[in-house]
């Protein structure tokens, strides 16, 4: 699957650089961060900012340090952002929507769902999707 990915990361210039020791890190605090990112319409670029950094740079994106530099990366304020991270309003925001698509049965990612009417889970070429 992984040399899958880097083909399919060649195609639209994107690397997947995948290594040994390579661990999934929590994302819960990146998804707070996603939803601040929204409400300025930056959140598809700060996504692919952290998807470059995980993906092909090889950085913790559960790391604050890395959660700062995406987020001037993409003309955001870091000290907004970082703020918003200690916002239990915001924990619980992000706490309600996971617990919502997981009542759809959503469990796993990528999971796509078209009209919220049918899904496909799992990276799909294009002419699946």
């Amino acid at each position: 699957m992984q040399q899958q990915m880097v083909d399919a990361g060649k195609e639209v210039d994107f690397t997947f650089d995948y290594f040994d020791e390579m661990l999934m890190a929590n994302t819960f605090e990146a998804h707070i961060l996603l939803e601040y990112a929204k409400e300025f319409n930056k959140q598809t670029e700060f996504q692919m900012s952290l998807t470059t950094a995980f993906f092909s740079e090889r950085k913790d994106i559960s790391d604050l340090g890395v959660f700062a530099q995406a987020l001037k990366d993409v003309g955001l304020s870091e000290a907004e952002g970082m703020a918003r991270l200690k916002d239990g309003k915001a924990h619980e925001k992000i706490k309600e929507v996971e617990a919502h698509w997981k009542s759809l049965g959503v469990n796993s990612v990528p999971t796509i769902v078209f009209n919220r009417k049918s899904a496909v889970t799992g990276a799909q070429p294009v002419d699946i999707l």
